[in-house]
């Protein structure tokens, strides 16, 4: 969407405060020995004391309230009663809602307790890579360059990224226009960011695929090649200059 009145820009904050909130609760509150099951039923009082409901849930049916996936999980892993967290997992929350007919979208990935597995190196890469990002955009700026951007940097870091996952508009609904903001230069994307256009930024950074591919249970995605992969994901409102990050009380950077 693209914020043409002070009451959008009001209803955008709202929800995003909601999904914000949601999702670093959830990092708090998450345990060793608790059910993925557990850990999305929190979340979801959360959202519901908001007045929010479950974007993948209203938009696809998603079998949960928020999508958790752990370890080699990349992606909109189902909520379980049966995936018990142990320490040291990598766990990615990725929360999403609506609220009063305006929708929002927020993620991170994090080490459970002690990194006994060495995940943080990963985790740390993707945070970066992000913060990098949208620093650079700007309206007028190339989505396809941003998308260059998060490569390189993962080269750097010596990662790679997932190529057939990507951020992409919200706002009157969970995906909109831009439908793909890749994190690689997609060269045949000749679109540019616009001024007052909401977007999720999202991070996909793997250790070892460069796509992700569906599991039988229809939703939770895994890497091609296996490997671990690392998400972080705000909600931005783009501008002349530095982003408005809509959901920046997640605290992923911190």
């Amino acid at each position: 969407m693209s914020i043409t009145r002070e009451a959008e820009l009001l209803g955008m904050q709202k929800a995003s405060e909601a999904v914000a909130y949601t999702l670093k609760a959830m990092r708090n509150y998450a345990k060793p020995g608790m059910t993925t099951k557990q850990l999305d039923t929190y979340g979801a009082t959360i959202l519901a004391d908001f007045g929010a409901k479950s974007a993948p849930y209203l938009t696809y049916r998603f079998p949960g309230w928020t999508c958790i996936s752990v370890n080699n999980e990349f992606c909109h892993g189902i909520p379980s009663d049966h995936r018990v967290l142990k320490e040291g997992d990598l766990i990615n929350i990725d929360v999403s809602a609506e609220l009063n007919g305006f929708w929002s979208d927020n993620g991170g990935s994090f080490v459970l307790g002690a990194d006994i597995n060495r995940h943080q190196k990963l985790v740390d890469a993707s945070k970066q890579i992000l913060y990098r990002a949208i620093q650079n955009i700007k309206g007028g700026v190339r989505i396809s360059e941003i998308g260059h951007l998060i490569e390189t940097e993962a080269k750097k870091r010596g990662y790679k990224v997932i190529k057939n996952l990507t951020g992409h508009g919200i706002g009157k609904s969970l995906h909109e226009e831009p439908s793909e903001i890749a994190n690689f230069r997609d060269r045949a994307n000749t679109a540019r960011f616009r001024k007052n256009s909401v977007v999720a930024i999202e991070t996909f950074i793997s250790t070892t695929s460069t796509y992700a591919e569906t599991l039988k249970d229809g939703w939770t995605m895994v890497g091609d090649k296996g490997g671990f992969m690392a998400q972080h994901e705000h909600t931005i409102v783009v501008t002349d200059g530095k982003p408005l990050i809509l959901t920046e009380m997640n605290d992923i950077w911190t």
